[in-house]
């Protein structure tokens, strides 16, 4: 499911990128893009930055051309009916390959011919002087070095519509299976069922330097002058990578947005198949229906959203909901339930109290009243954070438009990306679902006979494996004193409602950075963290009340505050949001960077000068 998807979940994992500015006009011709370089195949031979990197294509789009490789783009045949974008402006694509790769069985998913890069590049009177680089979702992987497609539509979108150059990269394993893009997993295993240390270094940490050297290396040949301010922007995947890149590589970029993290990898991914365990161990194999996880989800949310005395229809702070179903008479069954009713046993009610709390050792979870899972530092057999009550338990952004990609205690199953985490830790292709492949044993599913003890075994060695086989993959270093002196700035918001990744981890994050450089004031120097109520994982609503109207960031309004930083000295403070346009009731609320919160002062719950950032 994960591979059938990844070009899609690209648009999933994404954040503020500039999809709707209006293009400037301009007399410029693609045949006259550069001063150095021209978009055409002389540029094959002409790039040369180092022995490893090779020019796989070049492709000029005048204005208003299809952008589409081999007659359609990745996104139209994957949606059929979906429009194929056109060029906001004269734009070059060029792909790139950086080497080595990994050797091995051409069918083989450990095999890569390299990192691919692909770059785009608006005409030179177009061009705003910017590097404003994009990360990836999930397992990312796709069609970056690839001339079968183009790689992500909001790249070529960002450079035509804002002028900047742009690039985004497949991390080293494209997995290019006939016609499709493979983003699973199993990459990580060697043929042989080893870890495959080369593709998880390309992953982790390679790629996104390579993606930064050779765009600045490339824009700075095209138009014979340097970039004046390089920034890297992304969420989810590629908010793990912006960190990643504060942390190991801090010359890259002047500034980095890194929205919804994927920092913790496994922890938060090992962690995403708990639920369901849990259904397995808890409630032998059968787990709640849709309509049950909505009840508890909303019942949690009915407990915790007033605020002013009206319901919000989200939860401002889940931090401070201990909302408990097992002591909810309105949710629970009563004897054999009410006719045509959902309604929760006992055994149930305590089944999402745990997945709530999050991953314990021996599957326990506290009462919520004595702890609800919300904390800074993890304490006895808790081992990782679950969602927010309130939040959705089955939907993703993408299955509420697509039906194709499950949250974490979606009755149909586990989201493949923990599974093949899973199987990876205790280097069992078996565990994962049936996509996996390895020439030991392809996936058959067999994570059904976990027990806690099995899984928590898979958690301890995830936390091993990162440091010693994965490249750091963690990406939890707190020490950015090279980022912050080399005069880098971090922004990142995380949601509240955040579907796949627990927003607690993110909290914890931070913490650990405050603690070792000296505080609150040394750490906002640089480092400014946002969270955002009721927002899930890139979708606007990450709860599961569909009537639920939070406010959220504009398309750009974060990347807008970062160069804003950077260029202009400007630091973000309290930044008002509002519900998506359409949307009622419209709700304006402030967020604040943490410590702070939006509190309520007086007067309308659903006007932004009712809360002060305290």
């Amino acid at each position: 499911m994960f591979k059938a998807v990844a070009p899609l979940l690209a648009l999933v994992f994404w954040s503020d990128i500039a999809l709707a500015r209006e293009p400037q006009e301009t007399e410029s011709a693609v045949s006259a893009a550069g001063r150095g370089l021209i978009c055409d195949d002389t540029l094959k031979t002409r790039f040369k930055p180092d022995a490893l990197t090779s020019v796989v294509m070049v492709k000029a789009f005048p204005k208003g051309a299809a952008l589409a490789l081999g007659g359609e783009s990745t996104l139209a045949a994957a949606l059929p009916g979906f429009d194929v974008p056109v060029a906001q402006s004269d734009l070059c694509m060029v792909k790139l390959m950086v080497g080595p790769g990994n050797a091995g069985p051409a069918a083989a998913p450990s095999t890569s011919p390299g990192i691919g890069i692909e770059i785009w590049l608006p005409a030179s009177d177009r061009w705003n002087g910017r590097v404003h680089a994009i990360g990836g979702g999930g397992w990312v992987g796709g069609w970056a070095g690839s001339p079968k497609a183009i790689a992500d539509i909001r790249v070529p979108a960002v450079a035509g519509s804002e002028g900047a150059v742009t690039s985004i990269t497949d991390a080293g394993h494209s997995g290019i299976t006939g016609n499709s893009p493979s983003s699973g997993g199993d990459f990580g295993l060697n043929p042989d069922g080893s870890i495959n240390e080369v593709l998880w270094r390309d992953f982790s940490e390679r790629a996104i330097h390579e993606q930064a050297v050779k765009t600045k290396a490339l824009a700075a040949a095209y138009y014979g002058r340097p970039a004046r301010y390089a920034y890297w922007d992304g969420g989810s995947t590629g908010g793990r990578q912006g960190h990643k890149l504060a942390q190991r590589f801090p010359e890259d970029f002047d500034g980095i947005v890194a929205n919804m993290p994927a920092i913790n990898w496994t922890r938060f991914v090992t962690g995403m198949l708990y639920a369901q365990v849990v259904f397995q161990r808890d409630l032998a194999g059968s787990p709640l229906t849709k309509a049950q996880l909505d009840l508890v989800s909303n019942a949690a949310i009915r407990a915790c959203d007033l605020v002013g005395g009206e319901h919000l229809g989200y939860v401002m702070d889940p931090a401070q909901c201990r909302y408990d179903p097992s002591m909810d008479e309105s949710v629970l069954c009563k004897g054999a339930g009410t006719a045509g009713q959902p309604c929760v046993t006992p055994a149930q009610a305590r089944a999402v109290n745990k997945i709530w709390y999050g991953m314990t050792a021996d599957g326990s979870a506290p009462s919520p009243a004595t702890d609800n899972g919300w904390s800074k530092t993890l304490r006895g057999g808790h081992l990782w954070y679950g969602p927010t009550r309130g939040t959705s338990l089955y939907n993703m952004y993408l299955s509420n438009i697509f039906k194709m990609v499950a949250g974490i205690a979606d009755p149909a199953g586990p989201f493949s990306i923990a599974s093949d985490q899973v199987a990876i830790e205790l280097l069992d292709p078996a565990l994962a679902g049936s996509e996996f492949r390895n020439a030991t044993g392809n996936g058959q599913g067999h994570w059904v006979s976990l027990s806690y003890a099995r899984f928590a075994e898979a958690y301890r060695r995830g936390l091993a494996l990162s440091a010693s086989k994965f490249a750091d993959i963690n990406t939890d270093d707190p020490d950015l004193s090279a980022f912050k002196a080399r005069g880098g700035k971090l922004l990142v918001w995380h949601g509240l409602s955040d579907e796949m990744i627990p927003p607690q981890g993110t909290v914890q994050y931070y913490e650990r950075v405050m603690e070792k450089m000296g505080g609150l004031g040394p750490v906002q120097e640089f480092y400014r963290l946002y969270l955002v109520p009721g927002a899930g994982h890139g979708a606007p609503n990450g709860t599961a009340n569909p009537s639920a109207t939070p406010p959220v960031l504009g398309p750009t309004q974060f990347y807008d505050l970062l160069t804003a930083w950077v260029e202009n000295g400007e630091t973000p403070d309290r930044v008002v949001i509002t519900s998506p346009a359409g949307k009622m009731p419209a709700i304006s609320q402030p967020i604040c960077p943490y410590p702070k919160l939006a509190r309520f002062d007086k007067g309308s719950p659903r006007s932004e000068a009712s809360y002060t950032c305290r």
